[in-house]
């Protein structure tokens, strides 16, 4: 068992856990934030997506004593309650890019990291970097339409 200290969502967290803790864990059983899914498991799916430092991680192929330090960034946290849709949540609703919505946290999260890395997106950048990320519903083509429009919109925000 092991005292660990990180920033969740913009807010400072203490936790104590077993070493081999995993940070999807973490989040979903000790800090009751369930907006990132266990898919897999293995890290084949991308449901669990969260950021690390600004970075796209799958949280089930970390531990939570590796996020020691450093800020999380969960779905719950890209918007604060009662203020406007992040960009990328907000094409997502536009756009429908979503059916089940269980993979919906997860592509947005990683939405947002592929708009970060690339200057511009068309949708083959799109649907290439999101190979890690599963969906069994939609078919992508909404989601793909999702992350380039919530892309533009971040470039104009502030």
């Amino acid at each position: 068992m092991g005292t660990i200290s990180l920033e969740v969502n913009g807010k400072p967290a203490t936790l104590d856990v077993p070493d081999n803790t995993l940070l999807i864990h973490a989040l979903r059983d000790h800090l009751r934030l369930t907006g990132a899914h266990l898919g897999c498991d293995t890290s084949q799916c991308g449901a669990c997506t969260v950021h690390v430092d600004g970075n796209a991680v799958k949280s089930c192929a970390m531990l939570a004593v590796q996020a020691e330090g450093r800020s999380v960034t969960t779905i719950e946290g890209l918007a604060e309650e009662g203020e406007p849709l992040h960009p990328m949540q907000q094409a997502f609703h536009d756009n429908h890019g979503l059916q089940c919505g269980f993979c919906t946290p997860g592509m947005v999260m990683v939405g947002i990291d592929i708009a970060r890395r690339h200057d511009t997106l068309d949708p083959a950048t799109v649907r290439e970097e999101l190979e890690g990320n599963l969906c069994r519903c939609t078919g992508y083509q909404n989601i793909v339409a999702s992350i380039v429009e919530g892309a533009g919109k971040m470039e104009t925000q502030p």
